[in-house]
């Protein structure tokens, strides 16, 4: 029992807390560089002021995330983003495929609960920063209501990546908020008056079938001329969470300080079209159906951004201009909103996309007058323009990811975030993240401390692209079809597809390629040739007569001819995928992107593939064979497809493949990395959309690592994972290790990287 005696106040218990990093903010971005920073030795603090994690992401706003892979609706090929992003991704893919947002929640958090470097405030709201002096944060205050306990957070350094910027804010830093002109940094693109300056609130709803007929009464606050919404033609009863993304309200208000008076009328709007549903009778099959849930906290796109030493702008993301200091990449379209949301005549999003992805500067990263302040999220340093790109979730937990990378290698050396610009600090940096599996666009780190590139490499097979076998699956040419494929430089081997013409006719076969490496925009036309068919299945053989001065990725082309029928394949590999020119008649007009002149946005066309459990391959035979799935690759680029596929892949028909690392004098081993194929051309939405399988078919199931002597040093089993990083309980003396794949989940066994370390 307490009794406390009567007083004239009394104080909160007040809990200090010392660390070497401070996190506000648990969104993806903050949730991504506070594990960042743990794993990698940093005693951290994680501030969420919701009692949940994942921002938007999470069960209580329930946006899918996404990132440069944009639905697979781009170029962006191989681009969804890696390391700890990928892992969240891939897990949630396991447990959760049917996208459940409860589901994502307990991944999200089982993350930060399992890093004992890391503690996690949830329902703690920062409210008040110390300084010291002008240009330097000392330390966070923060209150829970949950446990009404006021915490001291100090520590070294800080990152906001709470959203609306409030460290950032109350520390002094230089912010933006609203649009650049188009005079300031040459953007083209940049809106006028008309459309508005900030993007607004978002609020979704769920509904379900419940098998007899349910009433619904509105509350009287509910909206009740639906049809007064411009585009109120395009609800329907099977629409589910952010398939309303559209419902979207507050541009022209204070995005901040008039949240809540933003979040009342999302509400009144999402009520008001429930009734609608139900009660209108234009839709008697939502008899059956109940309005299971609906948002309480609006899923928020726009307020403040701060100024790091370099602003983002659009002629950055659709040049894909080089950054020496590139830490994370994005790659989503320049996607702006009109002010007035929902109540617009507008479309309710104008979306240009660049031709490949962009990289994404450390010096966007921090605070430009604020030397120890990480910025994270959607508060990063950018325009307006570009902003329209940066916001979206995995995109922030891409820069997430670098910031907590970057965090360490400022506490290792003892230096602010501008700092590590040094050459030899950015450098450890990206060898950093690059060793976390983060993508850095234009750039590979050399590691000299990872002793797979002094070995020689070997394998029992390596997978030969002769032919790709025909399965009883046919592809009608309604559309252009392509096979994406690695060629070496020379002379274009002969492609042989197999074709069914329901009557002669004739078709158009092309050789395309991007002109900027690395790309996957078939903006260059290199050949095309002509080929008359008669009626029925035949065989046609494709020659081209180029020589291709360097290697990488090219279009083999078939035009639309709604006569001819393409034979498919049902084995995916590694690096190789069948696009097509196809789009939503409903929706669209052709598959070419179109801007209006004058706003700096490229014109181009968009080859994408299906999703599985579509997307075969198309059936063919090559000769002479493409030879670019060799051993060697398992040592140079990047552990992703670029402009070549930078895997090892086995034979199909090797029922134990085995990859070998051998050194001329026996090294010692502490740390292996293994990089594994987890699909990186599928974009794994994380909520809403579900997935065909709970682990993608390019994935390696079941592996040993063994020494010299065949000692197991490693066994995996069931695997779901691309990245994975092993310590021995003991140094391993060895001239070898082997790579032995036990079982893979469906495709050829392939593998990006097997690195090896000391310590």
């Amino acid at each position: 029992m307490i009794v406390e005696a009567e007083a004239i106040e009394r104080s909160l218990r007040t809990e200090v807390l010392e660390s070497d990093f401070v996190v506000v903010g648990g969104g993806l971005a903050g949730v991504c560089a506070a594990v960042t920073a743990a794993r990698e030795g940093l005693k951290t603090v994680l501030v969420q002021d919701r009692p949940v994690l994942g921002g938007n992401a999470s069960s209580e706003v329930r946006l899918w995330a996404l990132g440069a892979t944009s639905h697979m609706g781009n170029n962006n090929r191989w681009s969804r983003e890696g390391g700890l992003v990928n892992e969240i991704l891939e897990e949630n893919l396991y447990r959760n495929r049917q996208g459940n947002p409860i589901i994502f929640d307990t991944i999200l958090l089982e993350k930060c609960f399992e890093e004992e470097n890391l503690t996690v405030l949830l329902n703690t709201a920062a409210v008040e920063v110390e300084k010291n002096g002008a240009d330097s944060i000392a330390g966070v205050h923060a209150f829970c209501s949950q446990n009404s306990t006021r915490y001291h957070l100090k520590a070294r350094l800080f990152c906001d990546a709470s959203g609306d910027g409030i460290i950032g804010f109350l520390a002094g830093a230089a912010f933006r908020m609203g649009a650049e002109s188009k005079e300031e940094f040459g953007e083209l693109f940049a809106p006028d008056a008309a459309y508005g300056e900030l993007l607004g609130h978002s609020i979704y709803f769920y509904s379900k079938e419940i098998g007899e007929p349910v009433k619904y009464v509105a509350p009287s606050w509910a909206l009740k001329d639906i049809e007064s919404i411009p585009r109120y033609r395009e609800i329907k009863t099977n629409m589910q969470g952010c398939n309303f993304w559209w419902f979207e309200y507050g541009g022209r208000l204070d995005t901040i300080h008039q949240s809540e008076e933003i979040k009342l009328e999302l509400w009144r709007v999402a009520y008001g079209v429930w009734d609608y549903i139900k009660n209108s009778g234009g839709f008697p099959d939502a008899e059956n159906l109940t309005l299971e849930w609906v948002g309480h906290v609006p899923g928020k796109r726009e307020s403040r951004r701060f100024e790091g030493d370099y602003i983002i702008k659009q002629q950055d993301l659709i040049e894909q201009r080089q950054f020496d200091d590139v830490i994370a990449h994005g790659g989503w379209a320049l996607d702006l909103h009109p002010a007035d949301g929902i109540y617009s005549n507008q479309p309710g999003c104008t979306q240009w996309h660049a031709k490949g992805v962009y990289g994404m500067p450390l010096r966007s990263f921090y605070s430009r007058n604020i030397d120890n302040l990480f910025l994270a999220g959607r508060i990063v340093s950018a325009t307006h323009v570009a902003f329209g790109s940066t916001r979206v979730m995995l995109t922030c937990a891409a820069g997430g990811v670098g910031v907590g990378a970057s965090a360490v290698e400022c506490l290792k050396g003892g230096c602010n975030p501008r700092d590590l610009l040094e050459d030899n600090r950015l450098r450890k940096l990206q060898q950093r993240l690059d060793r976390l599996g983060q993508f850095l666009p234009g750039v590979e780190p050399q590691n000299s401390h990872d002793l797979a590139a002094k070995a020689t490499v070997s394998a029992s097979s390596e997978f030969v692209l002769d032919s790709l076998p025909a399965a009883d699956l046919w592809r009608c040419l309604d559309f252009s079809v392509a096979m994406l494929l690695p060629f070496r430089a020379g002379k274009v081997p002969m492609i042989t597809f197999s074709i069914d013409a329901s009557e002669a006719t004739e078709v158009i076969v092309e050789l395309m390629r991007s002109q900027k490496a690395g790309n996957f925009t078939p903006d260059e036309l290199i050949e095309s040739k002509r080929y008359p068919l008669e009626s029925g299945i035949q065989e046609l053989p494709i020659q081209f007569e180029t020589n291709l001065e360097k290697e990488g990725y090219c279009f083999v082309k078939i035009a639309e001819n709604p006569l001819v029928k393409v034979q498919l394949s049902t084995l995916r590999l590694t690096g190789v995928l069948a696009l097509s020119g196809e789009y939503n008649r409903k929706v669209a007009t052709s598959s070419e992107q179109n801007p209006p002149d004058g706003i700096g946005i490229d014109q181009f066309e968009f080859w994408l593939p299906q999703r599985r459990p579509g997307g075969q391959n198309l059936a063919m035979r090559v000769e002479p064979p493409i030879r670019s799935f060799e051993p060697e690759n398992l040592i140079v680029g990047p552990a992703r497809p670029t402009t070549m596929p930078n895997a090892w892949v086995a034979s199909p028909g090797d029922d134990q493949p085995e990859l070998t690392l051998a050194w001329d004098q026996a090294i010692c081993i502490k740390r292996m990395i293994v990089e594994l194929d987890p699909d990186w051309d599928h974009a794994m939405e994380s909520v809403l959309m579900t997935h065909p399988e709970e682990v993608v078919p390019f994935m390696v199931k079941d592996f040993d690592i063994v020494d010299d002597h065949s000692n197991i040093l490693v066994e995996v089993r069931d695997n779901h994972s691309a990245h994975l990083e092993f310590e021995l309980d003991d140094v391993c003396e060895t001239t070898g290790v082997t790579l032995v794949v036990r079982a893979t989940h469906g495709a050829p066994a392939a593998v990006f990287r097997l690195r090896v370390f000391e310590v």
